[in-house]
């Protein structure tokens, strides 16, 4: 199931089927049916229980698409592409570092070797959940960088709170997926990071979140044999810049899945609905990654687009 929310009415979710969307409070099952939510977020607990009720998120969506055009006419609304909102409002953003070939690859370019303590537990900063930028929302880069970079990501969003969350449990915690560019400024990167902390000014100016917030059972077709570490899915990423593609990877090369990455984030504190859990560059999703001069750094004009796998496309136009 494809949600999303619109800015003119930010409270409530919207299921999308084809070039329509309906209003997923009023269409639910009557035992789950919300009245007025006091918050978008509200709903991602309902999401995680429909999904735990025999995959009845699924099934709601099927019935749906079978039902008469005029029995929905009541649920439908408008579509216009510039009312679309953030998928999530995040209660909180932690960004992992999850996918080897990205960490060697920009740790190559500056003649550094592996980290060998990256293999022993999945590493995060926290990031600026106050500025989550949509599909379609231009990006305002930072009038101290002269490299300004983009970082192709998936993101999950955490549906139910939870505290010391077990491997084999945590993807239950999902409430979906959407994708996710890390702007980042590489230059004021190298500089704040010397001091041996995390990044800081060099990514809290801009983060891009969307379009969609896409459900488990979506997935499921792309679902890999599980290792008992976590669900791994076989999902196409690839990124443009202006049209040219610079970025091709997949999400199944995940050194540590999301559930590890839930279960480590959850150690001795609670998450709640809403969190945001990023999984970190795919290997070749950022400029950072190639030798200097093989892309340019971004500019004022540059659009950049994210494309993954059932989960749609992400498009910014830097300012």
């Amino acid at each position: 199931m494809k949600l999303l929310r619109l800015k003119s009415e930010p409270r409530f979710y919207y299921i999308l089927i084809g070039e329509e969307i309906f209003d997923f409070a009023v269409t639910v099952p009557g035992d789950l049916r919300l009245t007025m939510p006091l918050d978008a977020n509200e709903f991602l607990p309902i999401i995680c229980q429909m999904r735990k009720r025999g995959n009845l998120l699924e099934r709601h969506q099927k019935r749906l698409e079978k039902i008469g055009p005029e029995e929905l006419r009541p649920f439908r609304r408008p579509f216009p592409p510039e009312d679309l909102d953030l998928p999530v409002h995040p209660t909180s953003f932690r960004d992992f570092y999850a996918f080897e070939a990205h960490v060697r690859n920009a740790r190559r370019n500056r003649g550094l070797d592996m980290i060998p303590e990256w293999y022993e537990a999945p590493a995060f900063y926290f990031s600026n959940t106050a500025c989550m930028l949509p599909h379609g929302a231009a990006v305002p880069k930072p009038v101290e960088t002269e490299e300004l970079d983009f970082e192709l990501e998936v993101a999950a969003v955490i549906g139910m709170a939870g505290c010391n969350i077990p491997v084999e449990e945590a993807d239950d915690y999902i409430a979906g997926f959407t994708i996710l560019n890390d702007w980042s400024a590489r230059d004021i990167q190298r500089r704040e990071m010397k001091v041996g902390l995390g990044p800081a000014k060099s990514k809290d100016f801009a983060t891009s979140l969307g379009p969609y917030l896409v459900t488990p059972d979506e997935l499921e077709p792309r679902v890999l044999p599980e290792s008992g570490r976590g669900r791994r899915y076989d999902l196409t990423m690839k990124a443009f810049v202006n049209g040219q593609q610079i970025s091709h990877g997949n999400l199944k090369e995940m050194h540590w899945t999301f559930a590890e990455l839930i279960a480590h984030a959850s150690r001795n504190t609670t998450l709640l609905p809403g969190d945001l859990i990023g999984s970190g560059t795919v290997g070749t999703g950022s400029l950072v990654e190639f030798p200097s001069g093989t892309y340019p750094w971004l500019r004022p004009g540059d659009v950049v687009r994210l494309e993954v796998d059932l989960l749609g496309t992400l498009e910014n136009q830097v300012v």
